[in-house]
């Protein structure tokens, strides 16, 4: 069941839902106007969202920021009557949806050719069921790098970072309250032939995300962090990918070189990221021969 979390008088954000991947949506409350983060999965999604600040007597959102372009962050969009705002690069890839057709027979085609991937394929037919009317509403504003828009005493900056789950991927700074709107960009790669990490991006990225001076990190299918448990989070990467390039992709000796590092035996979440820097190290390797 999701519920309506309150971080402060000015943030709040409703939880995710893993069946149908509905991520977070958040809602940053300026003295002008409220600022949605992401679009939802679908317009029921959005309108209970809607429905839900209402409840709550928070003034309904007036914009709404998308983070990136995968499915479960704009397919609400269409039911939004409000200024929409993505980077250029979200834009682009959600233009590529357009001609897209949403029925079963559709949906598995572009999985059987490597367009779609079959967990997204089979979380949009758990959301929308048979009546499957999914329409494709390109956002209204689009920056490059930076953009940042006041509320009225309260700043969202909105800050293209990339990485590995999505090229365009973009987070939200809410300055005066220290929170950092991640979105889905410390995620892995889902759209390959194996779920992975990349070194390179991954360092970059948390290299870019350390120059916020937050205190609260939300992740999008996940919860919101504390600076603490981010800093754990982020140590398991940082020491994996370190691992991957020292040890040339090894799992094995990664693993015995992590288990070593913790003095331990590895949980299910190290396993994990080990796994996606083997696939990453390996799929980049086979770009090199």
């Amino acid at each position: 069941m999701q519920t309506l979390e309150k971080i402060s008088d000015r943030f709040w954000y409703q939880t995710p839902v893993s069946e149908t991947d509905r991520p977070i949506l958040a809602a940053v409350v300026g003295k002008n106007r409220t600022l949605m983060i992401d679009a939802g999965n679908s317009e029921e999604h959005a309108n209970y969202f809607f429905s839900e600040l209402a409840k709550h007597n928070i003034p309904a959102p007036s914009m709404v920021v998308l983070t990136h372009w995968h499915w479960d962050h704009i397919f609400g969009l269409s039911a939004l009557d409000v200024v929409s705002v993505s980077s250029s690069q979200t834009k682009a890839e959600m233009k590529k949806l357009l001609p897209f057709e949403w029925s079963d027979e559709a949906l598995d085609e572009r999985v059987k050719s490597g367009v779609e991937i079959e967990f997204c394929a089979s979380a949009i037919k758990k959301e929308f069921g048979s009546d499957r009317d999914i329409k494709i509403k390109l956002p209204d504003i689009t920056f490059e790098k930076r953009l940042e828009i006041g509320l009225g005493g309260v700043t969202c900056q909105l800050h293209h970072v990339g990485g590995d789950h999505s090229a365009d991927s973009v987070v939200v700074y809410i300055k005066e309250e220290k929170i950092l709107f991640l979105g889905d960009a410390i995620y892995a790669n889902l759209y390959s032939s194996k779920w992975n990490f990349t070194t390179e991006r991954m360092l970059k990225l948390l290299d870019s995300i350390e120059k916020f001076d937050a205190d609260t990190y939300i992740l999008s299918h996940w919860k919101a962090l504390s600076r603490a448990e981010y800093i754990q989070e982020t140590e398991l990467l940082r020491k994996a990918a370190q691992l991957t390039m020292q040890l040339n992709g090894e799992k094995a000796e990664i693993k015995k070189a992590y288990r070593a590092y913790k003095n331990r035996e590895l949980n299910e979440n190290e396993l994990e990221a080990i796994e996606y820097f083997v696939n990453g190290y390996d799929l980049e390797q086979k770009k090199e021969l």
